[in-house]
Protein backbone atom coordinates (compact mmCIF):
# COMPACT_ATOMS: atom_id res chain seq x y z
CA UNK A 1 0.00 0.00 0.00
CA UNK A 2 3.03 2.36 0.86
CA UNK A 3 4.66 1.97 -2.38
CA UNK A 4 1.54 2.17 -4.22
CA UNK A 5 1.48 5.88 -2.23
CA UNK A 6 4.59 6.92 -2.80
CA UNK A 7 4.57 6.24 -6.42
CA UNK A 8 0.93 7.93 -6.75
CA UNK A 9 2.75 10.99 -5.12
CA UNK A 10 5.69 11.33 -7.01
CA UNK A 11 4.43 10.72 -10.07
CA UNK A 12 1.39 12.55 -9.49
CA UNK A 13 4.40 15.56 -8.74
CA UNK A 14 6.45 14.91 -12.03
CA UNK A 15 3.34 15.54 -14.59
CA UNK A 16 1.82 18.67 -12.46
CA UNK A 17 5.32 20.58 -12.73
CA UNK A 18 5.49 21.64 -15.84
CA UNK A 19 4.18 24.97 -16.85
CA UNK A 20 0.67 24.81 -18.65
CA UNK A 21 -2.59 26.57 -19.16
CA UNK A 22 -3.97 25.13 -15.67
CA UNK A 23 -1.04 26.59 -13.73
CA UNK A 24 -0.55 29.94 -15.35
CA UNK A 25 -4.21 30.42 -14.67
CA UNK A 26 -4.29 29.38 -10.76
CA UNK A 27 -1.21 31.52 -10.27
CA UNK A 28 -2.54 34.57 -12.18
CA UNK A 29 -5.64 34.19 -10.28
CA UNK A 30 -3.84 33.79 -6.78
CA UNK A 31 -2.04 37.15 -8.13
CA UNK A 32 -5.18 39.37 -8.66
CA UNK A 33 -6.43 38.06 -5.40
CA UNK A 34 -6.41 40.79 -2.69
CA UNK A 35 -7.20 38.22 -0.18
CA UNK A 36 -5.77 34.67 -0.86
CA UNK A 37 -9.45 33.01 0.04
CA UNK A 38 -11.00 34.74 -3.19
CA UNK A 39 -9.22 32.37 -5.22
CA UNK A 40 -10.48 28.98 -3.83
CA UNK A 41 -13.29 28.84 -6.66
CA UNK A 42 -10.81 28.76 -9.02
CA UNK A 43 -8.24 26.49 -7.13
CA UNK A 44 -10.98 23.67 -5.78
CA UNK A 45 -12.48 23.10 -9.22
CA UNK A 46 -9.24 22.75 -11.28
CA UNK A 47 -8.32 19.88 -7.77
CA UNK A 48 -11.36 18.58 -8.23
CA UNK A 49 -11.50 18.14 -12.20
CA UNK A 50 -7.78 16.99 -11.89
CA UNK A 51 -9.30 14.34 -9.01
CA UNK A 52 -12.33 13.49 -11.49
CA UNK A 53 -9.75 13.12 -14.40
CA UNK A 54 -7.57 10.92 -12.32
CA UNK A 55 -10.39 8.54 -11.34
CA UNK A 56 -11.81 8.26 -14.26
CA UNK A 57 -8.43 6.69 -15.91
CA UNK A 58 -7.59 4.49 -13.04
CA UNK A 59 -10.89 2.83 -13.33
CA UNK A 60 -10.67 2.92 -17.09
CA UNK A 61 -13.72 4.79 -18.16
CA UNK A 62 -11.93 8.00 -19.56
CA UNK A 63 -10.59 5.31 -22.31
CA UNK A 64 -14.33 4.86 -23.48
CA UNK A 65 -14.00 8.86 -24.74
CA UNK A 66 -10.90 8.28 -26.52
CA UNK A 67 -12.22 5.17 -28.75
CA UNK A 68 -14.74 7.64 -30.54
CA UNK A 69 -12.60 10.23 -32.42
CA UNK A 70 -15.45 12.67 -33.12
CA UNK A 71 -16.02 13.03 -29.14
CA UNK A 72 -12.14 13.29 -28.61
CA UNK A 73 -12.76 16.42 -31.72
CA UNK A 74 -15.24 18.10 -30.13
CA UNK A 75 -13.87 18.33 -26.47
CA UNK A 76 -10.35 19.51 -28.12
CA UNK A 77 -12.29 21.89 -30.00
CA UNK A 78 -14.06 23.35 -27.01
CA UNK A 79 -10.75 23.61 -25.48
CA UNK A 80 -9.26 25.30 -27.99
CA UNK A 81 -12.04 28.09 -27.99
CA UNK A 82 -11.90 28.47 -24.22
CA UNK A 83 -7.84 28.96 -24.16
CA UNK A 84 -8.62 31.84 -26.70
CA UNK A 85 -10.67 33.49 -24.01
CA UNK A 86 -8.89 33.17 -21.50
CA UNK A 87 -5.85 34.58 -22.91
CA UNK A 88 -7.78 36.92 -23.98
CA UNK A 89 -9.04 38.23 -20.79
CA UNK A 90 -5.91 37.92 -19.11
CA UNK A 91 -4.41 40.18 -21.72
CA UNK A 92 -7.31 42.82 -21.83
CA UNK A 93 -6.58 42.88 -18.26
CA UNK A 94 -2.49 44.39 -18.49
CA UNK A 95 -4.20 47.46 -20.43
CA UNK A 96 -6.35 48.76 -17.37
CA UNK A 97 -4.73 51.88 -15.60
CA UNK A 98 -1.70 51.17 -13.70
CA UNK A 99 -3.36 53.09 -10.90
CA UNK A 100 -5.84 50.67 -10.62
CA UNK A 101 -5.91 47.58 -8.89
CA UNK A 102 -6.54 44.54 -11.56
CA UNK A 103 -9.34 42.09 -9.91
CA UNK A 104 -9.52 38.82 -10.13
CA UNK A 105 -12.50 37.31 -12.51
CA UNK A 106 -15.83 36.65 -11.21
CA UNK A 107 -16.61 32.77 -9.25
CA UNK A 108 -18.43 32.02 -12.20
CA UNK A 109 -15.47 32.37 -14.56
CA UNK A 110 -13.18 31.36 -12.19
CA UNK A 111 -14.90 28.06 -12.05
CA UNK A 112 -15.93 27.91 -16.03
CA UNK A 113 -12.06 28.89 -17.07
CA UNK A 114 -10.53 26.35 -14.46
CA UNK A 115 -13.30 23.77 -15.66
CA UNK A 116 -11.63 24.61 -19.26
CA UNK A 117 -7.85 24.68 -18.96
CA UNK A 118 -8.61 21.40 -16.59
CA UNK A 119 -11.18 18.64 -18.48
CA UNK A 120 -10.35 20.55 -21.81
CA UNK A 121 -6.54 20.56 -21.78
CA UNK A 122 -5.16 17.66 -24.18
CA UNK A 123 -1.92 17.32 -21.90
CA UNK A 124 -4.26 16.71 -18.56
CA UNK A 125 -5.91 14.26 -20.59
CA UNK A 126 -2.96 12.50 -22.20
CA UNK A 127 -1.02 12.61 -18.38
CA UNK A 128 -3.87 11.00 -17.38
CA UNK A 129 -5.10 8.21 -19.11
CA UNK A 130 -1.74 7.93 -20.51
CA UNK A 131 0.19 7.55 -17.88
CA UNK A 132 -1.41 7.86 -14.58
CA UNK A 133 -3.88 5.25 -15.64
CA UNK A 134 -0.81 2.77 -17.36
CA UNK A 135 0.92 3.43 -14.17
CA UNK A 136 -2.58 2.45 -12.15
CA UNK A 137 -2.42 -1.36 -13.94
CA UNK A 138 0.07 -2.27 -11.90
CA UNK A 139 -1.97 -2.40 -8.85
CA UNK A 140 -5.28 -3.78 -7.99
CA UNK A 141 -8.58 -3.66 -5.10
CA UNK A 142 -7.42 -0.92 -2.42
CA UNK A 143 -4.02 -0.80 -3.73
CA UNK A 144 -4.91 1.02 -6.92
CA UNK A 145 -7.20 3.44 -5.15
CA UNK A 146 -4.39 4.43 -2.89
CA UNK A 147 -2.45 5.40 -5.91
CA UNK A 148 -5.33 6.88 -7.51
CA UNK A 149 -5.73 8.98 -3.77
CA UNK A 150 -2.21 10.01 -3.84
CA UNK A 151 -1.67 11.40 -7.18
CA UNK A 152 -5.08 13.18 -6.62
CA UNK A 153 -3.81 14.98 -3.05
CA UNK A 154 -0.61 15.96 -5.24
CA UNK A 155 -3.07 18.62 -7.46
CA UNK A 156 -4.98 19.61 -4.24
CA UNK A 157 -1.69 20.44 -2.27
CA UNK A 158 -0.01 22.53 -5.17
CA UNK A 159 -2.54 24.22 -6.93
CA UNK A 160 -3.36 26.33 -2.83
CA UNK A 161 0.63 26.50 -3.39
CA UNK A 162 0.54 27.91 -6.51
CA UNK A 163 -2.63 29.82 -5.95
CA UNK A 164 -0.25 31.32 -2.67
CA UNK A 165 2.54 31.86 -4.43
CA UNK A 166 0.98 34.16 -7.22
CA UNK A 167 -0.66 35.68 -4.17
CA UNK A 168 2.89 36.39 -2.49
CA UNK A 169 4.04 37.70 -5.59
CA UNK A 170 1.06 40.26 -6.01
CA UNK A 171 2.14 41.67 -3.16
CA UNK A 172 6.15 41.82 -4.00
CA UNK A 173 4.81 43.42 -7.16
CA UNK A 174 2.53 45.57 -5.49
CA UNK A 175 -0.43 45.07 -7.78
CA UNK A 176 0.90 47.28 -10.76
CA UNK A 177 3.48 47.17 -13.63
CA UNK A 178 4.69 43.63 -12.60
CA UNK A 179 1.77 42.31 -12.42
CA UNK A 180 0.57 43.92 -15.83
CA UNK A 181 4.10 42.07 -17.38
CA UNK A 182 2.99 38.41 -15.59
CA UNK A 183 -0.22 39.22 -17.13
CA UNK A 184 0.74 39.95 -20.41
CA UNK A 185 3.32 36.60 -20.22
CA UNK A 186 0.76 34.84 -19.08
CA UNK A 187 -1.33 35.58 -21.76
CA UNK A 188 0.94 34.61 -23.98
CA UNK A 189 1.63 31.41 -23.07
CA UNK A 190 -1.96 30.46 -22.98
CA UNK A 191 -2.28 31.40 -26.66
CA UNK A 192 0.91 29.00 -27.18
CA UNK A 193 -0.90 26.32 -25.46
CA UNK A 194 -3.69 27.23 -28.01
CA UNK A 195 -1.73 27.09 -30.66
CA UNK A 196 -0.64 23.62 -29.89
CA UNK A 197 -3.69 22.27 -29.48
CA UNK A 198 -5.27 23.23 -33.05
CA UNK A 199 -1.91 21.72 -34.71
CA UNK A 200 -2.67 18.46 -33.03
CA UNK A 201 -6.25 18.96 -34.43
CA UNK A 202 -5.23 19.44 -37.74
CA UNK A 203 -2.81 16.56 -37.99
CA UNK A 204 -4.46 14.06 -35.76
Amino acid sequence: MLTAIIHGFILSLGLILPLGAQNIFIFNQGARSKRLYEVFPAVITAAFSDTLLIYLAVGGVSLLILSFPWLQNIFLTVGLIFLVLIGWTIWKNSSVDKNKQMQRLPIKKQILFALSVSLLNPHAIMDTIGIIGTNALHYSGNEKWAFAASCATVSWLWFFILSLAGHLTDKVMDGTRGMILVNKISALMIWTVALYLGYFLLHQ
